[in-house]
């Protein structure tokens, strides 16, 4: 059986469809790469937001995988759009490295924490919102483009750190740049981050869904994520949406879900935790999305989309 991969052409991208390359060669599939480029990775002088979250990423992936020149695509969870077009699946995801965000600096003296001021890099609506809430000392600049790239524009002192996705930063070797790990209680990651998903069309031939996926696909980070993206898709958000959430599989058995959404100036912050069974992953998601749109979520996004 012979696999054709679809992925982004970026080091991080190709680093995880040749992570799932060793898990099917680990089951005695045979793959090759396919590498695409998607808007997200030729639009770098624009926000996420400012050109359109759903898909940004995924998109061309997706057009590929419906006409039937890759078999499956490979995604990094967290730019997974909450709702995937008619079609079209996620069918395994990896486990989870640690979800946690981390600070990356030449300079091993900073920390968010200390009360000094200095500037941090980061295209993302969350970690800016966030910065604003638990640290306003700090300034951010939009830095868009992938590690390598944005490790240039930090060596060209355009900012004084970035903060970005340990598994990331991990997986590409620069553990030695973290000055410092974000907890995960403050800075709660986005839905998804640390894994990575397995997107298919419907048209896949159904022994190959299946190898795939029992090769590929670990369980209790499949309930944590369905639990996450459940929750995103009641709030109807993407990456340019600062909510978080995230599902953690307890001693129990069960999951702990800890999720929210914080406003683009910091000023409010709604936080909420359920607990419940694997298999009410789904309604997790949803309980925890009622809360925050109950306490306020509701009137918090609408602001957001006018502001966005």
């Amino acid at each position: 059986m012979h696999i054709r991969i679809g992925t982004r052409s970026s080091r991080l991208a190709v680093w995880q469809a040749e992570h799932i390359q060793t898990l099917l060669q680990a089951g005695g599939l045979t793959s090759e790469l396919v590498l695409i480029d998607t808007k997200g990775d030729k639009v770098l002088d624009r926000s996420l937001s400012k050109i359109g979250s759903k898909g940004v990423f995924t998109q061309e992936l997706e057009d590929q995988l419906r006409v039937g020149s890759i078999d499956i695509a490979v995604h990094s969870a967290k730019d997974m759009p909450s709702t995937l077009p008619t079609g079209l699946a996620l069918i395994a995801f990896t486990e989870r490295e640690p979800a946690n965000d981390v600070l990356i600096s030449r300079d091993r003296t900073l920390s968010l924490t200390s009360g000094r001021e200095f500037t941090v890099g980061t295209s993302s609506t969350r970690r800016v919102a966030l910065l604003k809430h638990l640290c306003p000392h700090i300034t951010t600049v939009e830095m868009r483009g992938n590690l390598q790239t944005r490790l240039r524009k930090l060596d060209e002192g355009q900012c004084d750190a970035l903060l970005l996705a340990y598994a990331g930063v991990h997986r590409m070797g620069y553990d030695d740049l973290i000055v410092e790990h974000l907890p995960v209680r403050e800075f709660t990651p986005p839905v998804g981050q640390g894994s990575i998903a397995i997107e298919v069309a419907d048209t896949l031939a159904l022994n190959k869904l299946n190898s795939i996926r029992q090769l590929t696909n670990h369980a209790p980070t499949e309930a944590c994520l369905l639990a996450e993206r459940a929750f995103l898709a009641r709030l109807e958000g993407g990456c340019s949406i600062p909510s978080f959430a995230l599902a953690q599989w307890t001693p129990e058995q069960t999951i702990s879900l800890t999720g929210g959404l914080v406003s683009l100036d910091g000023s409010k912050i709604i936080r909420d935790t359920f607990v419940g069974a694997p298999g009410e992953a789904d309604a997790l998601g949803h309980a925890l999305a009622e809360s925050t749109l109950e306490r306020g979520g509701d009137e918090l996004l609408q602001q957001i989309r006018q502001t966005l």
